[in-house]
């Protein structure tokens, strides 16, 4: 098994890359091999300060680079060359197992949908995020940002997409989905979270809870969360904002530890023909290590295929 790493992508790459690659390869031994995909002459150096521990990583080399101010489509199509078109091209090509990339998010999202594609069925692709649990452990949000309008009928497929990542990746065996809205009770909320609600009712495929509320993102009523990317992004941010005034007051708590995005490393793009993670643009080498792990599960779990059975059913 290969998971890669987009070398080139984070405000600290490559420097910050290559060390996140060094620590998953050595938690990986065994298991998988870390394959690096950048610019030689940028990459090349760091390796060689980790000696014979970058020994074990693979370096794909690659031209180009896609910046974080680039138009994503643009970038993506005009350079072929970039760290992130070789990365979605050896996705594509079954050569690595899982790309993962803290660079333009736009431009991942424009190679899922436009290299790998989306899996038969699916309407959109989505990103998830991660939420930390009082009870412990994590659950799922879907949509985090792809995606501001939603039709009710992608709202459903959202919640299916996150029911099985639950179930095949965090070993959650009856996933409980709720969706967000103004209120518990079924009438509350837009006019497409009211139609999802009634999607939702009667989808076999789900173990829907009914309506949730802003209240209810980290308690333990729902392991899959549902709403628009509008709505997760901007819930996401909120909940990131929290645990950076409590570094900045130096206040400590183990459970807004968990909202540190270090600790999970990326959003994995859900809906899409094979493995692909979205780091944050400020990854550190714990994060990068943690995205490239997450990788290595979502391969080990076979998620995509869990995915194309379902939806071809």
């Amino acid at each position: 098994m290969k998971i890669a790493l987009d070398a080139m992508g984070g405000d600290f790459a490559p420097q910050a890359a290559v060390a996140g690659a060094v620590l998953a390869a050595q938690r990986l031994a065994g298991k998988a091999q870390v394959v690096l995909i950048g610019t030689e002459a940028e990459v090349r150096p760091f390796l060689q300060q980790y000696g014979s521990a970058a020994d074990a990583l693979e370096l794909v080399p690659s031209t180009q680079v896609i910046e974080m101010g680039e138009h994503p489509a643009k970038a993506f199509q005009q350079k072929q060359d970039s760290s992130i078109a070789v990365g979605y091209r050896l996705l594509h090509s079954g050569e690595i197992d899982a790309f993962c990339s803290a660079g333009n998010t736009g431009a991942m999202l424009v190679g899922a949908m436009f290299t790998v594609k989306p899996v038969a069925g699916v309407m959109r692709p989505c990103i998830a995020n991660f939420v930390p649990k009082l009870a412990g452990g994590y659950g799922i949000l879907v949509d985090a940002g792809a995606n501001a309008d939603c039709k009710p009928e992608m709202l459903e497929q959202f919640g299916e997409l996150g029911s099985l990542y639950a179930k095949y990746v965090l070993g959650i065996e009856r996933p409980k989905v709720g969706l967000m809205s103004l209120g518990e009770e079924e009438g509350k909320g837009s006019a497409a979270t009211q139609a999802a609600h009634q999607l939702f009712k009667v989808n076999p495929h789900v173990h829907f809870i009914g309506n949730i509320e802003g209240r209810d993102l980290f308690n333990d009523k729902a392991d899959v969360i549902v709403c628009d990317g509008f709505v997760g992004n901007v819930m996401l941010k909120m909940a990131e904002s929290m645990y950076d005034i409590m570094v900045q007051s130096n206040l400590t708590n183990e459970f807004f530890e968990k909202v540190n995005y270090e600790n999970t490393g990326g959003s994995p793009i859900l809906g899409i023909n094979d493995n692909a993670i979205i780091g944050h643009g400020v990854s550190t080498p714990l994060a990068i290590c943690n995205m490239l792990m997450q990788g290595y599960q979502m391969a080990h779990a076979g998620i995509v295929d869990q995915i194309k059975d379902s939806f071809k059913s």
